[in-house]
């Protein structure tokens, strides 16, 4: 095999929905408010009984069904997440042990909004260097468990959720190559810290960051899949905020694109939001097997990862 592919995806957000109405009786917000600032009119928030790794095997067990296959077919999990609040066991281990994926690697990447996209690389390297069969790729937050409610600024913001992929060895490649780095200087301007953990970031300082130096990076990890921007049929973009994703998706120049806006009804979902998207993206018809996606996470640690990927 010389690559790699996304079989499949799936998706899972708490039946809870949190509208701008709701907020505003919450603190001083508004829907309009809201919407002119960040372009969110909804939001799914899940309980106190409904984990993070409950999130993202109902995703993953999605994605499997999906594929065709069965736990016992995986022997790689990776869960992206930054909202993990135990050290052990780790979120990867926690679903395997859910969905009784017998003994495969486990291991969960925190890279916070950019988490997804970094582990789908690593789960494509992992395959093509032999080292796993068939990996199974989560991308999986609880922001509503580590939001300030009292602050306006960040909890219009957030939601929760899980997405998944099913990555295996393919005969050409489908999942394109990465191109990620980071800015570790400026990692202060997004943080989940403190005790109990909290967030917050430097609006401006990530609105700046975003529009004017992120477009090159996107475009160059086109590049790298050997396509220009106007060959992609769709543009999947970490759903941080709408004002952020319009023109970031304008810049790129992906003109033959159906770009994502799930944020407008999802919220920020941090690590979940790419493949939360994408999954939507898929089950609406709004991209076909074979179509290519860039998929674009940046954020946290202001750290960004990209690749072109072939719609399963």
């Amino acid at each position: 095999m010389n690559g790699t592919r996304i079989a499949a995806v799936g998706h899972y957000q708490p039946a809870k929905v949190l509208t701008n109405e709701d907020l505003a009786g919450m603190v001083d917000t508004s829907h309009e408010w809201i919407t002119s600032r960040v372009g969110i009119k909804t939001r799914h928030i899940a309980g106190p009984d409904e984990p993070v790794d409950e999130l993202a095997a109902h995703a993953a067990a999605k994605a499997l069904a999906a594929a065709g296959l069965t736990p016992g077919d995986i022997d790689l999990v990776l869960v992206a997440t930054s909202t993990a609040i135990d050290r052990s066991p780790n979120m990867a281990a926690r679903v395997a042990a859910r969905l009784g994926i017998p003994s495969p690697a486990a291991m969960d990447v925190n890279v916070v909004c950019a988490g997804f996209t970094h582990a789908l690389a690593t789960a494509d390297h992992a395959v093509r260097a032999g080292a796993a069969l068939r990996a199974l790729v989560i991308g999986a937050d609880k922001m509503s468990e580590v939001t300030d409610w009292t602050d306006r600024t960040t909890c219009v913001l957030v939601g929760d959720g899980a997405g998944a992929a099913v990555v295996e060895a393919a005969d050409e490649p489908g999942i394109g190559p990465v191109l990620w780095g980071s800015v570790p200087e400026m990692g202060h301007a997004v943080r989940i810290e403190g005790t109990p953990p909290r967030f917050a970031q430097e609006g401006q300082s990530v609105y700046r960051w975003a529009t004017t130096q992120l477009p090159p990076i996107a475009r160059k990890a086109c590049e790298k899949a050997g396509l220009t921007p106007a060959d992609l049929a769709g543009v999947v973009l970490h759903q941080a905020n709408l004002r952020i994703i319009e023109p970031l998706a304008e810049k790129i120049g992906a003109v033959n694109a159906v770009v994502a806006r799930d944020v407008v009804q999802s919220g920020n979902t941090s690590a979940a939001s790419i493949p939360l998207a994408f999954s939507k993206l898929v089950e609406q018809g709004a991209v076909r097997t074979g179509d290519p996606v860039l998929l674009f996470g940046f954020g946290g640690n202001l750290s960004y990862a990209g690749q072109v990927v072939r719609c399963p």
